[in-house]
């Protein structure tokens, strides 16, 4: 019986996904000391290309190497080495594969012991309670920081486009700068950028039509975006809709959804306003909805592990399906369904009464697989969350120490 999900998918601007299933993004923090992919990132990427999906979303690019989500993260400028990213888009497009870079700007979300340029479009400090303090207090940005901010996504996208990348996504989801833009409990502006929601999404807007104006019709612009905060007063669906049809204006040639941020994790399935999300592909409901009033393709992204799920995604009206945790640990789950259509991919889940160092332990269980796909080695699903964030925690400290002597060496 054919599945959907294996279909062809046309993108608005004409070019074809092999299928329906794409790699979504997760931070690898695999980068070298020069914030550059090396040989463990080519298997990485090789190994996704390998397993049957469509589409491969990188991990995010930063467009600043002095603001980053953490350390070990790639970056990609005006002057950066373009040989290294060459490679790992040829990498990534192999099996007829597509690859997308997702560029970004953490914005607020800096940890603290980073240091670097901690700005948002308010002075607005990350809420995250007795964790607070691990985060720098926000710069709001001046209207020279803003323009310097658009240059810099063009020029990241410009130089994907000449590495040989398909497409880029712009991350406006998750908390991180241009999210933090579009909400108004970190947007407290009163000028061109914050107020209502056409000036809240002004940034974001003027960002994809100048990476389409440079990059042209040819190469894939999307865009990640939260389907809600789920923060009370935060961006919410209505929010999300009217976004979307925005972006639809300008003809992306897709929106993923998502949700949450630092202070509410709703992508790993935690809401901070007591909303409950579905135990499997979480933002299915708001997607759905999205989807039935956007002329732009939609897709949702958040905890899928299931071909039954994913071709449910499908039939109700969403074009792509994100998977993102259950390729760490079952790389070639698509592959794998080809064969086996119950097989069930696995995603690891932390229930401490400490919900961030719960959300934490996900992620380093997650990058723990991601660093043994990256050695050429198997995923290995019985690990203690305890132990992996332990580990976690040093090794990070060890690369921010690496980054802290690079960022010093840059300011001097």
């Amino acid at each position: 019986m054919p599945h959907d999900v294996f279909s062809p998918f046309t993108l608005p601007n004409g070019n074809i996904l092999k299928n329906r299933l794409v790699k979504a993004a997760m931070e690898e923090n695999l980068a070298n000391e020069y914030q550059l992919p090396d040989a463990g990132l080519m298997q990485l990427y090789s190994t996704w290309a390998q397993g049957g999906v469509g589409l491969i979303i990188t991990g995010n690019v930063m467009v600043d190497h002095l603001a980053m989500t953490g350390p070990g993260g790639l970056t990609l400028e005006q002057d950066t080495e373009l040989k290294p990213y060459i490679e790992l888009a040829q990498k990534a497009q192999q099996n007829n594969c597509k690859v997308w870079m997702q560029i970004n700007h953490p914005g607020r979300q800096v940890y603290k012991r980073m240091g670097g340029k901690v700005l948002s479009p308010s002075d607005v400090a990350l809420n995250m309670g007795k964790h607070s303090s691990l985060f720098a207090q926000p710069k709001s940005m001046d209207e020279i920081e803003i323009a310097d901010l658009i240059t810099r996504f063009v020029v990241t996208a410009v130089r994907a486009l000449e590495a040989g990348f398909n497409g880029v996504e712009v991350h406006a989801a998750h908390g991180y700068l241009l999210a933090q833009f579009l909400s108004p409990l970190t947007n407290k502006r009163q000028d061109k950028w914050g107020g209502s929601l056409e000036n809240r999404a002004r940034l974001l807007l003027t960002i994809v039509d100048e990476i389409r104006l440079a990059c042209g019709s040819d190469f894939d612009v999307a865009v990640k975006l939260n389907s809600a905060d789920f923060q009370r007063g935060g961006f919410d669906i209505e929010d999300a809709e009217q976004v979307v049809h925005w972006l639809a204006a300008r003809h992306i040639d897709l929106v993923e959804l998502s949700g949450g941020s630092y202070e509410a994790p709703a992508m790993q399935g935690r809401t901070a306003d007591n909303r409950t999300l579905a135990r499997e592909a979480y933002f299915l409901e708001f997607a759905t909805k999205i989807a039935a009033a956007s002329q732009a393709p939609i897709m949702t992204t958040g905890g899928i592990r299931r071909l039954e799920v994913a071709e449910q995604v499908i039939a109700s009206g969403v074009a792509l399906v994100g998977m993102a945790s259950a390729l760490a640990y079952t790389p070639d789950l698509p592959n794998q369904w080809l064969e086996h259509p119950d097989r069930i991919g696995f995603i690891p889940s932390v229930n401490w009464r400490d919900k961030t160092l719960s959300a934490l332990a996900v992620m380093a269980l997650i990058k723990l697989q991601l660093r043994r796909l990256s050695l050429g080695k198997l995923p290995k699903k019985q690990s203690w969350p305890s132990f992996a964030l332990l580990r976690d925690q040093l090794r990070l400290a060890k690369l921010t120490k690496r980054y802290r002597k690079y960022y010093e060496s840059e300011v001097e």
